[in-house]
């Protein structure tokens, strides 16, 4: 099968703090074909099952910056199952991609407090996308996010 030359690859921004629901619809993307990247897999895979320093976090942000590029180069398309809760970070993979042609796509996960505190009484910590949250560590994520905003780019608003 011959790949379409003209055809630019895309790329999803998930957003939306912890227990929003990101990862599940980035899986389901996964399924679709697309290449799913994760600082939570990424940890898991490298031993850390805590949370991390920040040189490994910036460390692994550097790796998973390399293998966004590798994949686009080669006209994959990727998820970024990441949580994006600022601007600036959005900003920063947009300001990445530009020089390639591409506008990534934010999905952003708008899930109510209420919800995600139900939710993260599943989380075990058992595998890479399980890391546990106390109700109160959710909380905060929950009030230092920064929802995106149409003036960003394409966004996709999944309630």
């Amino acid at each position: 099968m011959e790949r379409d030359e003209t055809r630019r690859p895309r790329v999803v921004m998930m957003c939306g703090p912890g227990g929003a629901g990101k990862t599940t619809y980035a899986k389901r993307l996964e399924r679709e074909g697309w290449a799913r990247l994760s600082f939570e897999v990424e940890f898991w895979n490298r031993g850390i099952k805590t949370v991390p320093s920040a040189g490994v976090v910036s460390e692994v942000a550097a790796d998973l910056k390399a293998r966004l590029l590798r994949h686009v180069a080669t006209g994959n398309d990727v998820v970024l199952d990441f949580g994006f809760w600022f601007r600036r970070q959005r900003d920063e993979y947009r300001a990445l991609l530009a020089p390639h042609g591409i506008v990534p796509e934010t999905v952003y996960l708008a899930t109510s407090l209420e919800t995600i505190l139900s939710r993260i009484g599943d989380r075990h910590g058992r595998r890479a996308d399980d890391w546990p949250l106390t109700e109160q560590t959710a909380t905060e994520y929950f009030e230092r996010f920064e929802p995106p905003t149409p003036e960003e780019g394409p966004l996709d608003v999944v309630r």
